[in-house]
């Protein structure tokens, strides 16, 4: 279990009957006692009486804070808002650190770069029908009520104002005993709302959806896996391209953190006239790097490939960029497939990239940049590169969900 413990200081007396000291913070956020008991929403060294309704703090830690958002001790969508960012910094920082240690890898951190408040720009929320109308928010922690978010610390303001309008969508979508997902992106074109529902698109829905859309200044409705309503299409920029992603494609969280990802990429394959980008997605590294470098972008969702296509194709300029639909899981590229490029771009999702992995270090190749959402998959990764004859760089720790315990990563590996 990842930990970030307090700096030495005297111990303490003996606490009273029914007080404990928290001697850490798991990588969930959880404080730790010396019994193993997970407390919520405290600090290493804090002395804390433990109650039904919650910890109280009877020693608090000089790194409290008082908690930005009004919703924080009901909603689950942020773990560490009692916290100092200089402590979630250091917390974050920790975790990759433990995730390599777990591999015999001792890593350099060269930076934690933290997304501000208010700059998610996308986000899944709940909806569930009440008998009033509906209630749309986040979970609150380890269950699956719905609490209200007005003013929400996380999200683009253009999106937390959305709130009225996807309760009238939810109202719709969901059920009193079964909810809706609403995952929303903010575009240039306005909100990109997805809704995720097990209830049929009735024609009923047809005619009142696309009003609804008209009224919120949504730029794109998609229900379940059919766009109901397109306004405007809902571009995302990716470098000097426009691309439009198809329903519920992955997107970085923040513009904040997308482009501190991309800058570690670029200082990585700096250089490199050809470049293979693994786990392409809709283009957010293959369309920058295609300013100056030749793209060959391979992802399993041929939808996303054809949305990076047509927005390389939209931009006079652009180096060549070939794309290939291909499950990198069960056929991951080879070491004769990987021979015609310089360099390699992998941002694999949260399982990571064994396979490829495995290829990459038969391969001729010297550079990669590797991206990562999941400290544990990137240190086992890690670990196969270097027994393999890789030497890792410092470590760019992005944290774009700002107060969860999520962190991402980014570094780079040559071939000694």
């Amino acid at each position: 279990m990842t930990e970030t413990l307090p700096p030495k200081t005297p111990q303490p007396d003996p606490a009273p009957r029914g007080e404990v000291m928290i001697e850490a913070v798991t990588h969930h956020g959880m404080g730790r006692t010396a019994d193993g008991t997970l407390v919520p929403r405290v600090l290493p060294g804090e002395l804390v009486t433990l109650a039904a309704d919650g910890p109280k703090i009877v020693t608090p830690s000089p790194e409290r804070v008082a908690p930005p958002c009004r919703h924080f001790k009901s909603c689950g969508g942020c773990a560490m808002q009692h916290a100092s960012d200089g402590f979630v910094a250091s917390w974050k920082a920790e975790i990759v650190r433990t995730a390599l240690r777990a591999q015999g890898i001792e890593g350099e951190i060269a930076a934690v770069l933290t997304s501000p408040p208010d700059s998610r720009r996308r986000a899944r929320l709940a909806g569930r029908r009440t008998k009033k109308g509906a209630l749309v928010g986040f979970h609150a922690r380890a269950s699956d009520t719905v609490i209200e978010v007005p003013g929400c610390r996380l999200m683009l303001p253009q999106l937390t104002g959305l709130i009225p309008a996807l309760e009238r969508i939810a109202a719709l979508a969901a059920s009193r005993k079964g909810e809706a997902g609403l995952t929303v992106t903010d575009s240039e074109a306005g909100p990109d709302l997805h809704i995720d529902t097990d209830k049929p698109l009735t024609e009923e829905l047809r005619i009142a959806l696309p009003e609804i859309a008209r009224e919120a200044g949504l730029a794109r409705l998609v229900w379940a896996d059919e766009i109901v309503a397109e306004l405007e299409p809902p571009v995302q920029r990716m470098g000097r391209a426009r691309v439009v992603p198809p329903p519920g494609a992955f997107l970085q969280a923040t513009a904040h953190g997308e482009a501190a990802l991309l800058e570690a990429v670029r200082e990585a394959v700096a250089g490199a006239p050809r470049i293979v980008d693994l786990f392409a997605g809709c283009g957010t590294f293959s369309l920058p790097l295609a300013e100056t470098s030749e793209i060959h972008a391979v992802e399993g969702e041929a939808a996303m490939l054809a949305a990076l296509d047509r927005g390389w194709r939209g931009v006079p300029g652009l180096k060549r960029v070939t794309t290939e639909t291909r499950d990198l899981f069960r056929r991951p590229l080879l070491p004769d497939e990987l021979a015609r490029f310089d360099a390699a771009v992998i941002d694999p999702p949260r399982a990571g990239a064994q396979a490829q992995v495995a290829q990459l270090s038969a391969s001729q190749i010297n550079v990669i940049a590797m991206v990562s959402c999941s400290p544990a998959s990137f240190a086992r990764d890690a670990k196969a590169l270097i027994d393999n004859g890789f030497e890792m760089g410092p470590v760019t720790v992005v944290d774009q969900f700002r107060w969860s315990p999520h962190v991402e990563l980014a570094t780079r590996f040559t071939r000694r």
